[in-house]
């Protein structure tokens, strides 16, 4: 039975319980303490009803309470990314109006150009072609001089204004792989020939009677596009089969289900999303990652 009494050493009330002998003080709080604490409450109520704190269901969507004074990170965010904008606004007009030969050989506006490039690089191609540029299977390399539509400024900007294989852009680079096994027209034999033809070409380990039969259905099928000598064609978008560069791999099976199935790499138009500037920006600084013609 709890029983309250008076400490004799600090002369403080006990709370009446005991354990084992060992009795509770009743220390109240310092009243410093309780003031502080009462502070925090009332702050805590004035920040919930002027910022933004507490998720609700509105309409039966998720969302916030919004706060007296409408703040938001985002919104802020928002704000100061459109103020640089606006800061480097006429340098980027002058860009988007500058011909790109002129753009490259002018000091002050192409190191904004590859500033604004690089930056813009990032955003929008790294998930693609990579933070560095060097590509994958499937995502060209950026760094080397091997193109499939062409390497010079000029080439480059088309590029990325119409795309490759874009459907919503009617000026699209636009060429396909054909599926010569999938729609009968090589059977396998003839698809593993004219593979090993391409590992001859390309400087691979081959079968010398099968690169034989293999030629003459690549004289029959390939040529109209990789050319002769298969050294490909960049108006056409057909890449130099006799080089040690790949798009999807140069293996022997690699090509023959390229030759089989086909191929069709699309890559978005830039010209619906990013500005004029944008787009020249991005134009000098891949031209400026070392594989530009």
């Amino acid at each position: 039975m709890s029983e309250k009494h008076k400490d004799d050493i600090t002369g403080v009330e006990t709370t009446g319980h005991s354990w084992d002998g060992i009795r509770e003080l009743n220390n109240p709080l310092p009243k410093w303490w309780l003031y502080t604490f009462y502070a925090c409450c009332l702050w805590a109520v004035g920040y919930w009803v002027v910022m933004p704190a507490w998720p609700i269901i509105w309409n039966g969507q998720w969302t916030y309470t919004e706060g007296v004074i409408g703040y938001s990170d985002r919104g802020s965010v928002a704000n100061e990314l459109a103020a640089v904008a606006a800061g480097r606004s006429e340098v980027m007009q002058e860009i988007a109006k500058a011909p790109l030969a002129e753009l490259a050989q002018n000091p002050k506006l192409s190191e904004v150009a590859l500033a604004a490039g690089k930056a813009a690089f990032g955003d929008n191609c790294a998930p693609c072609h990579g933070s560095g540029a060097a590509g994958g299977p499937g995502f060209p390399n950026l760094n080397d001089d091997n193109w499939l539509w062409g390497g010079t400024l000029d080439d480059i900007h088309t590029t990325l204004l119409h795309g490759i294989r874009w459907e919503g852009d009617e000026d699209t680079r636009l060429n396909t792989m054909m599926a010569f096994g999938d729609l009968g027209m090589l059977d396998k034999q003839q698809v593993n020939d004219v593979a090993e033809y391409v590992l001859e070409i390309s400087g691979q380990k081959y079968d010398a009677k099968a690169a034989a039969k293999g030629a003459d259905v690549f004289a029959q099928n390939c040529v109209a596009c990789h050319g002769e000598n298969g050294k490909g064609n960049q108006q056409l978008g057909a890449p130099n089969l006799t080089d040690a560069i790949w798009l999807y791999g140069g293996d022997k099976a690699t090509i023959e289900q390229t030759v089989t199935h086909g191929r069709g790499g699309v890559m978005p138009a830039w010209g619906g999303r990013l500005d004029e500037g944008t787009i020249k920006s991005l134009t000098l600084y891949v031209h400026s990652l070392g594989g530009g013609e």
